[in-house]
């Protein structure tokens, strides 16, 4: 255990000292990275935790930055002051189209989710309510203000996603480890069996939708500040396949492996750059060869330990 503890604590001193090294370049690389992980953490929620197949989380990403671009350039509300109800508008929208849905399973779920993410996209390019810029999106955003200081440099972006990235890391595994969590691992193992036990099967899915999906409106939110422009383009079905295998290849289930595969689905592909013609088609036969030797994922979750010692205390007690 003080093994591990040493870890992270090398871990979060490099993070902190990165600026300190790298130029620009390598620390917005870090910074996409660090957004990637977030809504990775939070459609493991949904994908690994709870087992269900969810490829449409670009939606729930797009409806919190749009939240943000609309409210802060059309009314001037301060983009921190958006930063919730970015997040609470995604968990409605989920609520809504997960509701009807949420008996669905495997397959079946899956392609709704991808009609999701379809049917949202092609809702921003057609310009609801005149309000969404159509295909050329929205511009001039600002950027997070704290009282006098502006976070506009990738140094200021890189320590705004990291402690975000940190704090949610933690919540999730606080998640992981409560009542909440051990519901949904006990429907990922085996639905069934955790209905015949009494628990509400349908009711903790839709909360694990609504709650992957606000925290991806929160993702949206610091990438419509980060950017400054958003633009349909930029949440298509090709960034829920991203997330989808980024979960699926650093392990299903668990938040280090998650964040590992964020660093290598979109670290690897910069370090490489160099060898453009080939990097892609090299990364993705390492892909395909790990998911046949390794298919639990680089990190798969560690088994649950209960124990039993003090249960039977309690009981003789």
């Amino acid at each position: 255990m003080k093994k591990s503890y040493l870890g992270y604590l090398f871990l979060g001193l490099g993070l902190l000292t990165a600026p300190l090294f790298l130029n620009s370049y390598w620390l917005d690389v870090l910074n996409n990275i660090g957004i990637y992980a977030i809504l990775a953490l939070s459609l493991n929620v949904i994908l690994g935790q709870t087992g269900l197949f969810h490829m449409g989380h670009a939606a729930f990403y797009a409806i919190g930055a749009y939240t943000t671009a609309i409210l802060n350039t059309i009314y001037h509300v301060p983009v921190l002051y958006l930063f919730l109800p970015s997040g609470i508008l995604a968990g409605i929208f989920a609520y809504l189209v997960a509701r009807p849905i949420i008996h669905l399973r495997g397959d079946y779920l899956l392609i709704v989710t991808i009609g999701i993410v379809e049917i949202v996209k092609i809702a921003l390019i057609n310009n609801v309510f005149g309000l969404t810029g159509g295909s050329n999106g929205i511009f001039g955003i600002s950027r997070p203000v704290l009282g006098s200081f502006i976070i506009r440099k990738p140094s200021h972006f890189f320590y705004y996603i990291w402690i975000f990235l940190g704090i949610s890391a933690y919540l999730f595994a606080q998640l992981e480890h409560s009542r909440f969590g051990r519901a949904l691992n006990y429907i990922k193992e085996d639905e069934l069996a955790a209905e015949a036990n009494g628990i509400d099967t349908a009711g903790y899915k839709l909360k694990a939708f609504i709650l992957g999906a606000i925290w991806a409106g929160f993702v949206g939110n610091i990438y419509a500040s980060k950017m400054t422009i958003i633009s349909p383009e930029s949440f298509s079905f090709w960034e829920s396949v991203i997330l989808f295998v980024i979960v699926i290849l650093g392990g299903a289930g668990s938040i280090r492996g998650v964040i590992l595969g964020a660093f290598l689905i979109i670290g690897l592909p910069e370090v490489f750059r160099e060898f453009a013609k080939a990097r892609m088609l090299i990364f993705g036969a390492a892909m395909v060869v790990m998911m046949i030797f390794r298919p639990q994922g680089l990190i798969p979750p560690r088994p649950r330990q209960y124990d039993l010692s003090k249960l039977n205390q309690e009981r003789q007690g």
